[in-house]
């Protein structure tokens, strides 16, 4: 069992037992203070203070209400990360409703089949997707009965404004409950098909408040899919909770501008996002000859940290300005992140805290923050959750168990898996691990993935992943898998910092499986062409390899 830890944030969030407590506590104390920035469909900046969301909230609630959707009716939104798209998932959740916020870049298929499993009574989508929308019209195993288009928001607004303005303030008063069913999110399915995770008011609230006990934050920008859980605790709520405001991104691919000119301190992402900027540091060094100042710097500034003296943003001011002069700490998670990407950005001056969670866990599970930091980890449980490994072997390694206020209810529809999901009051998240002396927690990798050798071994694909990229510098992706009893390791090189990468592959290979015990050598290595096909979350698809395996 993890040992507990003092939480380093805000030590005095109360323990929100509902979203809408969330939301209505957090507009009544900011107020007329900024909440939100972003750019309308012209491509102006808009801001938003918490009082005017919270009308817009009001209108677009009492609109859904007016077309008859209370009690618990289910509300899809496919669309594009917006402004739009938070009021209506917070009208939702405010007016009693349960969200059912959809992948949008899923194929028409998938979510087709998502919607008519949940069925759901009503969809918002934006006008990219109104080819699909028809199509869904058309099928008969649709239940929805209301199709609302995002451009169209200004005037269900204003017919909500009237309504709400004439005394029918029903998304104000309606009772919403702890224990009530707040969402149906659908996994990313990266090993098989999607289920709907339930998640009720208290599942999110709780992780939300111990999150932010747990983790200090300043005015951040977001870029992560609006319709992940891990967006909503980073910025959806917690925004709410710390009253400060957040700037919407268009995309990853404007964060560079985006972060010189919104100034943030913090914001969350994925590894990818942190290994793509410390890349940059390093290939414009390189780029403009100033690679052997970079180096220098680092030794100066290594040698002062020994002896107490922090210098890094001083040292590393023009690294600091490129991203805005203010960013400080980058929360991590949703994959595995290479430890040196997290070594190497706390050593120019910006904390890089990484963490663990599931959408079965509303997300969050563990994660490191300021006084309990450990490189390579995820992290320490957070308080709303207890973890703990289940029959682990010599090495502490077994699959990680889950149990507290965060976890979900269950899959929706679908008893069996639900049961098969818990043993007892613990869920089994499938994730193999081990936890230190010290309570933190450190991946290993999936149930599902490992490899069974015929020597009666287990080898972790994901383990070998990470160091392989530790050890060879210019691997870029690796997924290791195995064929007829043979360990392979797949990879994709950056070939534009290290032209003869496909030259030194084998004999480095060769060099790095001397590091690791004899049954877990690499046997072959593939070098692909181009990236690995990804989820929505920018993990590496798992399944469409092992199609491709057994096609072969």
């Amino acid at each position: 069992m993890a040992k507990k830890i003092l939480n380093a944030g805000n030590p005095n969030v109360p323990d929100y037992k509902t979203l809408k407590e969330i939301i209505v506590t957090g507009t009544k104390s900011g107020g007329d203070k900024k909440q939100y920035a972003f750019k309308d469909k012209t491509g102006h900046e808009q801001q938003r203070t918490f009082n005017e969301t919270w009308r817009e909230i009001c209108g677009i609630g009492t609109f859904f209400y007016s077309k008859g959707l209370k009690d618990k009716s289910k509300i899809a939104i496919i669309a594009e990360n917006s402004f739009d798209w938070m009021i209506a998932y917070y009208a939702t959740l405010v007016g009693g409703n349960v969200s059912v916020p959809m992948d949008c870049k899923l194929s028409a298929s998938n979510l087709a089949d998502q919607l008519i499993r949940c069925g759901c009574d009503a969809l918002v989508y934006s006008e990219e997707f109104e080819p699909m929308i028809e199509a869904f019209k058309a099928n008969e195993n649709m239940r929805i009965k209301h199709y609302f288009k995002v451009e169209d928001f200004e005037s269900f607004k204003a017919e909500g404004y009237k309504l709400f303005d004439a005394g029918e303030t029903y998304v104000v008063d309606v009772e919403v409950k702890p224990d009530d069913l707040a969402c149906i999110v659908y996994t990313s399915g990266t090993t098989g098909k999607s289920k709907g995770v339930m998640l009720s008011h208290y599942n999110i609230a709780s992780n939300c408040s111990a999150s932010t006990r747990a983790m200090s934050g300043r005015h951040a920008i977001g870029f992560l899919p609006l319709n992940h859980t891990y967006a909503w605790v980073s910025a959806l709520f917690a925004c709410y909770i710390l009253n400060e405001w957040g700037y919407l991104c268009e995309s990853l691919k404007s964060i560079q501008s985006d972060l010189k000119n919104q100034k943030p301190y913090n914001f969350s992402g994925v590894p990818l996002v942190v290994e793509t900027i410390y890349q940059r540091i390093w290939r414009t060094a390189r780029s403009t000859g100033r690679e052997e100042i970079l180096q220098k710097g680092l030794k100066i500034s290594r040698f002062l940290m020994k002896l107490g003296i922090d210098k890094r943003r001083k040292i590393f001011k023009t690294i600091i300005d490129n991203l805005g002069g203010n960013l400080s700490m980058i929360v991590c998670g949703g994959a595995n992140l290479d430890p040196k990407y997290e070594i190497g950005m706390r050593e120019f001056g910006i904390d890089v805290y990484n963490g663990y969670g599931m959408t079965e866990c509303s997300p969050a599970v563990t994660c490191n923050r300021p006084g309990a930091y450990k490189p390579g980890s995820v992290g320490v449980p957070l308080d709303c959750c207890e973890v703990k490994i289940n029959n682990p072997d010599e090495e502490g390694v077994g699959e990680i168990y889950v149990r507290g206020s965060n976890v979900m209810l269950g899959y929706y529809n679908d008893p069996e898996a639900t049961a098969e999901a818990f043993d007892g009051e613990w869920l089994k998240t499938g994730d193999h691990g081990r936890i230190d002396e010290d309570g933190f927690l450190f991946m290993v990798g999936r149930k599902k993935n490992l490899i069974c050798l015929s020597n009666g071994k287990n080898v972790s694909p994901e383990e070998l992943e990470d160091k392989i990229s530790q050890y060879i510098e210019y691997v870029q992706e690796v997924l290791v898998y195995d064929e007829n009893s043979q360990i392979i390791a797949e990879v994709y090189l950056n070939e534009e910092d290290y032209p003869d990468a496909r030259d030194r592959i084998k004999a480095d290979m060769k060099e790095f499986n001397k590091t690791v015990a004899s049954f877990k050598r690499i046997n072959k290595t593939i070098v692909r062409d181009e990236e690995f096909p990804k989820t929505t979350t920018l993990k590496i698809v798992r399944k469409y390899m092992m199609a491709a395996n057994k096609a072969e």
